[in-house]
Order: C-alpha cells, then structure tokens, then sequence
C-alpha cells in the first residue's frame, strides 16, 4: 500500500504528459533555430569568400588567379567550357547558400510568397545545374585524386537530382507538406561542398587531424566526403521523426542530437573562416 501511495504522489508531483511534450516540442524547435543561427553565419563567411575572392578575379580577366588556392584547379588553359563550368558553378554556389537559408525562413514562405516561388525556382535550376556540373568536372576533369572521392562526389550529385526533381514536381501538384521535406532534403546535399569543409576544420581542430595524413587520400577525408552530405540527410530525417511523434523522449533525444552536431558545426564554421576562407579574402 505504502509503494502505491509513494507512485501516486511521485505522479501528482510530475508535470502533465501534455505539459512535458509541449516542453519537448519548443526543445526540438529551439534546436532547429540555433542550427539555422550557426548555419547562416557560416554560409555568409562561404558567400564573402566567394565574391571577395573569386569575384575580384573574374570580373578583372585575371583567371588564371582562380588557381592561387591549394588544391583546386579552377582554370585550365584551352578549356573554355570546362572554366566556364567551373565559375558557373562557384558563382551558383551562392545562390544555394543564401538563397537556400532565406527559403528556410517561416516568415519568407508565408508572408511573401511569391519571392519565395521564384527563389525557390533559381535554388532549384542551380542545383540541378550544379549537380551535372559537379559529375561533368569529376569525370572530365579528373578535379578528385581518387576514385572513392569520384564516387562520393557523383553519389552527392545523384541525390541533388533526384531531391530536386521531387520537390519541384510535389511544388507542382501543391502537395506543399512534402515539398517541403524534398526541398529541405535537397538543401542538405546541395551543400555537401560546404559541409565537408566544415567537417574537415572541425574534425581537424578536435582531433588534431587524426586520420587525415595522406592528404585528400587519407581515410578520414575519404569518409568525410560521403559523411558531408550523408550525415546531415540523416540528421534532418531524425529531426522529421522526432516533429512527427508523440513521444517527448524522442523529442528531447533529437534536439540533443542536433545541437551536438550544431556545435560540431560551429567549430568548423570558425575553423573554415579562420583558416580556410578569411586567409583568401585579398
């Protein structure tokens, strides 16, 4: 009787079920926001690059520049149509950043829909654009060492395709719910490129660049150039999950998970601007 009476009052002293999943529910919410926070800023530092450095050098006529960087071959002499590819998709690359983030917003999506159509038709034209563009440079170009980053490199471009396609298609028949999951979908590996940079500073500040002697062969990086489109697809479905359930548990569980991983992220956004993008901005 005594252990009975002792549940009851530990029960009437708990909050309400309700109570605890609306809790869960604003966890999961806050969590999606400061990845979004750590996320923009990020994508901000890539875009500066971008136009700082390759825009000072294209809109000069100094191409060859485009190589000043280590380890990417930009211009090649006598390949007009591979270095019209390259810039094109440089350049896309900002409208996948910002024009990607400014999509993620509520408020965009509601309150000015129509902005929202046309930025979400440019996001999707470049991504397809980019997508073929990346697997074109790949296999034409030889711009990856190795077959494994040649595979992963094509795998990322596939998804592009097929997210993309999805999303535009779902837009289409206003089947808006799902179009929004696609287009999330496609987000993520559409910016595989700026994710492996941030995983790659990232895991290089924490571990002092354990596994990532050997260059772009070494097995950290190999892993690394699948993980960089694969992991946030499988982070963004979790959170899908954990937005669908009835379970505060779950809820929690995920938040975590992704601001474990935002803070992960965090760490390479600065290491990237420290390192890898301010360095280059003259």
């Amino acid at each position: 009787m005594s252990t009975a009476n002792t549940i009851l009052a530990d029960l009437a002293q708990s909050p309400p079920l309700e109570t605890r999943t609306v809790a869960a529910e604003n966890w999961l919410k806050r969590s999606g926001q400061f990845w979004y926070l750590i996320a923009l800023v990020g994508q901000i530092a890539f875009v500066a690059f971008i136009v700082i450095y390759y825009g000072t050098r294209t809109f000069s006529g100094d191409f060859e520049a485009w190589n000043d960087k280590p380890l990417i071959v930009g211009h090649v002499d006598g390949d007009n149509m591979g270095n019209f590819m390259f810039i094109t998709h440089v350049f896309g690359a900002t409208i996948i950043s910002l024009g990607g983030m400014l999509q993620l917003l509520p408020f965009i999506r509601r309150q000015m829909p129509a902005l929202h159509r046309w930025i979400g038709r440019s996001f999707m034209v470049m991504a397809l654009l980019m997508a073929t563009g990346g697997i074109m440079m790949t296999w034409l170009r030889g711009e990856v060492e190795n077959l494994a980053g040649a595979v992963a490199i094509t795998i990322d471009g596939l998804l592009i395709l097929l997210f993309a396609i999805t999303a535009w298609r779902l837009a289409a028949k206003h089947q808006i719910d799902k179009h929004r999951r696609w287009a999330m979908r496609t987000f993520m590996v559409a910016n595989g490129v700026w994710f492996l940079r941030l995983m790659v500073m990232a895991w290089s500040i924490t571990t002092g660049g354990w596994g990532m002697d050997g260059g772009l062969s070494a097995p950290a990086f190999i892993v690394m150039q699948f993980a960089c489109y694969l992991a946030p697809l499988a982070i963004l479905e979790l959170y899908f999950s954990a937005q669908g359930s009835s379970s505060a548990m779950k809820m929690r569980l995920v938040a975590g998970v992704v601001v474990g991983s935002t803070l992960f992220m965090a760490i390479g956004v600065f290491g990237a601007q420290f390192f890898m993008w301010g360095p280059f901005y003259l």
